[in-house]
Parts: C-alpha cells; sequence; structure tokens
C-alpha cells in the first residue's frame, strides 16, 4: 500500500531533480547537449515500456481493457490538441506583437506539463508502489532532456541564470503539489483508475512518438542504425526488466506480511516464501 510520503519523495525526484539537466547547460552547454543527445531517445524508451507493459496492464486490470485503450486514444488527442493550443497562442499574441511571448508560453507549458506528470505519478502510487516507481522513473527519464531545452531557451530569450533557475524550481514543484492533491483526493474519493491510467498512458505514447522518434529518424537518416536507436530500445528493455521486478518484489512482500498476520509467528527467513 503507498503511502503520502512516498509520493512526496518520488514526485520530488520525477520534479525537482529532472532539473539537473538544466543546470548542466548553465556550467558546460557541451555536456548538457550530449546529455540530452542520449537521454533523449533512452526517454522514449521508457516512455513506450511504462506505457504499454505498465499503464495499460493496470488500467486494463482496474476496469476492462476496452475503456483502457479508448482513454489511451482520449489521452492522445487530449495532448495533441493542447499542443495545437499552445502553438496557436504563441503565433497569434505573435502576431499581435507582443514582446517575447515565448517566454510566458515556455514557463506555463513547462508547468501544465509538469502538474500532469504530477498526476501521472499519483495515480501510479493509487495502484501500488512499483506502478509509482516505474511511472516516475518514466517522467524523469523524459524530463531531463526537456528541462535543458527549456533552460536554453529561456536563456536565449534573455532572463539570467538565477531567474530561470527559480522559474524551473517553481514550475517543477508542480509535480509534487499535483501528486499530493491527486493521490490524497484518490484515497478519499472514488477515483476511475482505469480512466486516468490510459489517459496517462496515452500522454507518454504521444510524447515519445510525435517528438522524440520523428528526431531520432531525423538524426540517423543516413544510417539503419545508431547509439540512438540503441538507447531508444535499451529503455524499453531496461524499464520492462525493472517493472517485471518490481512488481514481483513488491508481491512477494506482500505475501510475506500476509503470512505474518495469519500465523502470528516469527518469520522464517530461510524457507522460500514463494
Amino acid at each position: 500500500m503507498s503511502s503520502l510520503p512516498q509520493v512526496i519523495f518520488f514526485s520530488l525526484i520525477g520534479g525537482v531533480f529532472s532539473l539537473i539537466g538544466g543546470v548542466l547547460l548553465l556550467s558546460s552547454k557541451k555536456r548538457a547537449k550530449n546529455l540530452a543527445t542520449y537521454a533523449t531517445p533512452f526517454a522514449a524508451g521508457a516512455l513506450l515500456s511504462a506505457a504499454f507493459i505498465d499503464l495499460l496492464g493496470e488500467a486494463s486490470h482496474q476496469g476492462d481493457a476496452e475503456t483502457a485503450l479508448l482513454f489511451a486514444l482520449v489521452g492522445i488527442l487530449l495532448f495533441f490538441l493542447m499542443e495545437r493550443f499552445l502553438h496557436w497562442f504563441h503565433h497569434h499574441h505573435e502576431h499581435e506583437g507582443m514582446s517575447d511571448p515565448r517566454i510566458a508560453l515556455i514557463i506555463v507549458g513547462d508547468t501544465i506539463h509538469n502538474f500532469i506528470d504530477g498526476v501521472a505519478i499519483a495515480a501510479g502510487f493509487l495502484v501500488s508502489p512499483a506502478t509509482g516507481i516505474v511511472v516516475t522513473l518514466a517522467v524523469a527519464a523524459h524530463e531531463i532532456p526537456q528541462e535543458i531545452g527549456d533552460f536554453g531557451l529561456l536563456l536565449n530569450k534573455g532572463m539570467s541564470r538565477s531567474k530561470v533557475i527559480l522559474v524551473n524550481v517553481i514550475s517543477a514543484l508542480a509535480t509534487t503539489i499535483a501528486a499530493v492533491i491527486f493521490f490524497s483526493a484518490g484515497q478519499t474519493n472514488q477515483i476511475p483508475l482505469n480512466a486516468v491510467l490510459g489517459i496517462v498512458a496515452g500522454f507518454f505514447i504521444y510524447i515519445a512518438v510525435s517528438d522524440i522518434i520523428p528526431s531520432i529518424h531525423k538524426n540517423e537518416e543516413k544510417i539503419l542504425a545508431g547509439p540512438q536507436t540503441a538507447l531508444l530500445i535499451a529503455g524499453a528493455i531496461i524499464v520492462g526488466l525493472t517493472t517485471s521486478y518490481l512488481h514481483q518484489y513488491i508481491d512477494q512482500s506482500h505475501e510475506y506480511n500476509r503470512r505474518l498476520e495469519d500465523h502470528h509467528e516469527h518469520p522464517d527467513f530461510g524457507r522460500r516464501t514463494d
């Protein structure tokens, strides 16, 4: 059973810890560029693995497979429309002559993105600690290269380094705020987790296939497969194996604790419990 301290701890990892990429940009643009180059395809694999292996499976267990897939589609369309709105808003106000409209747009867009990440992490922990940890890993993986891009854009728009750090720290805290609110609400109210998990899976799939994978095709268009392709596959495999291990470990722990309660005696650590 997940707890609020777990949610706070891991949402901070998913949100604030992801700023490491942006901070690295401030100290060394070359190292930040290298990190983004290799972290981005790994993140795509992690997102896809988390969506298909963990989230959609858990969503099906919470309801039925058809509903889970339906809401995954809803999630993909929803985030497509959200992205279209942000692009429209930017171009519309840019034509009206606003000064540096992208600064506000980047900050607002990043905050909304972080808030959604927090909801995703909380939804994972409402299912089980294992699912929550897997979602956190996927969130952190794709947030690190994204924050490098956001830091770079804000610096290019003339913001000082101290303001860029402050703005991004505050924005990253939206992850924890959203996680706490949604997790607390989920413990006291009946939330349709199959729908929420389906939407989150759609969010992960959309990020991977609409943005990251096309960039890999572009960067490796002259070769059949390169390091970014290998990292995408590695991300999918590592997160898939991590998902399987975490669920197996936590299930065994629950069984172990259940037997302790049933027999009211000290465990025999030399005996197998599986």
